[in-house]
């Protein structure tokens, strides 16, 4: 999408309208996950699911989210970005319904065990693969209403969006729990919520046929970048981040666990303290991100060093925590360390590069998340089963690895000290949400 057509598409209160919906959309379904990670290792105790069996409902969604986030972003390309919004929060709104039903039936002793995680686990697939439409879509509709000069920003508020909802998730899921819902209450609770923000996408989210980027594409001929995986100026970012979200999950995955055992209490009660330990983990993330990046003017080849070893510090104190209050200092030293990662390694691929490829980079990018929740949250928990402290000694590796990584890799030590890539100006290129070219060699 030119620049031209990005400064007039949209007025600036209605451009403002529409990214306040979209901001809605990321951060309703960053409260709904981390709200359901908070009440889930409860809600298997409860019912009798094992843990290792508990912690894998997310792995087939994960794996769906990969296969299909490309495929989605190609149609958002054709059928426009905003039925993809819509799509996802639909995909959403029914997989929450669906997980709350089958863990309601469970918890009612009306199913077994075995049976509410094979529902709960396709429930949650379909989140994987028809939720996964509405996130690519929505920040390509952000990036292609925004001039390049506000990009970085425009792209930058979206994101927070989810880590916003790591707050609100776990904050407000106790308050969730209602007597006849149980711990089934904040899944149906936000599937309503996903109701009324779909609702607002329909009526209030602007997209005309000419803003469709293949529309643009056919009438003015324009030719669209592809970034492969193992491009080297981006291979090391990909390398790092996949690690750094797979250790971070790990923590994720293991917290509610730990708390149960550390406090002894029943895993309903456990549900609220374990929310505590989330709010303060994502309080120190957003620390780093929105206040001491700036205000320290970090670059992101001393982000991924600093981060990697922030989170190896604290992941080597959770290992050994003696009592709870501990353990949330802990993961809010992990997390701080991790939101100055994350910014770190997704800057660092991005400057890698020349403007025509943002696009397809940012969207490399953001499929780590979901592949690091394939085999990290079973393999933490199987660890945690084991042996309690040794999830955390192994993401203690793995992050000493990264530090020695960030130090050492000629591309991440280089990234900063000289003018990025020349920027190619073209005004014939379009933004392109499905140009992640996977399986191609470079």
């Amino acid at each position: 999408m030119s620049e031209s057509r990005a400064d007039v598409s949209l007025s600036d209160r209605a451009r403002g309208r529409a990214f306040a919906i979209l901001f809605a959309v990321l951060l309703s379904s960053a409260a709904g996950n981390t709200a359901l990670q908070t009440v889930l290792p409860a809600i298997g105790r409860q019912v009798g699911i094992p843990d290792v069996l508990i912690s894998s409902i997310f792995s087939l969604s994960a794996l769906l989210w990969g296969v299909m986030s490309p495929v989605w972003a190609r149609v958002s390309d054709k059928r426009g970005r905003k039925p993809m919004v819509i799509l996802g929060m639909a995909g959403f709104a029914v997989s929450m319904l669906g997980f709350g039903g089958f863990i309601l039936m469970g918890l009612k002793g009306l199913m077994a065990p075995l049976a509410v995680f094979a529902g709960a686990a396709l429930s949650r697939a379909i989140f994987g693969a028809v939720g996964s439409a509405s996130n690519p879509a929505a920040q390509a509709y952000v990036a292609d209403r925004t001039a390049p000069a506000d990009r970085t920003n425009a792209l930058a508020t979206m994101a927070s969006a989810s880590g916003l909802g790591t707050i609100l998730g776990p904050a407000v899921a106790p308050f969730l729990v209602f007597p006849l819902l149980t711990l089934s209450g904040p899944m149906f609770s936000f599937a309503l919520i996903a109701l009324v923000v779909l609702l607002l996408v329909v009526k209030g989210l602007p997209e005309r046929p000419e803003e469709i980027p293949d529309n643009e594409a056919a009438a003015h001929h324009k030719p669209r970048a592809r970034v492969r995986w193992n491009d080297r100026r981006i291979m090391p970012f990909i390398i790092y981040g996949f690690l750094l979200a797979s250790v971070q999950t790990v923590n994720q995955q293991t917290l509610g666990f730990m708390v149960i055992d550390k406090l002894g209490v029943t895993p309903a009660k456990a549900a609220a303290f374990a929310g505590v330990a989330m709010m303060a983990g994502a309080a120190a993330s957003l620390l780093a991100q929105w206040g001491l990046i700036r205000m320290l003017r970090l670059k992101p080849r001393q982000l991924l060093w600093l981060g990697a070893g922030c989170a190896a510090l604290g992941n080597l104190i959770v290992a050994f925590a003696p009592d709870y209050h501990t353990l949330v200092v802990a993961f809010a030293l992990c997390s701080l360390g991790y939101g100055f990662a994350r910014p770190g390694f997704t800057a660092g691929a991005s400057l890698a590069v020349g403007h025509e490829e943002q696009g397809a980079v940012a969207g490399a990018i953001s499929a780590i998340n979901g592949a690091s929740v394939i085999i990290a949250p079973v393999l933490g928990v199987a660890l945690y089963k084991w042996a309690h402290p040794s999830p955390y000694l192994m993401n203690l590796a793995i992050l000493c690895g990264l530090v020695a990584y960030a130090l050492v890799d000629p591309v991440m030590r280089r990234i900063g000290d000289a003018a990025a890539p020349q920027e190619r100006r073209d005004e014939e290129q379009v933004i392109d949400a499905s140009s992640i070219d996977a399986t191609s060699p470079h």
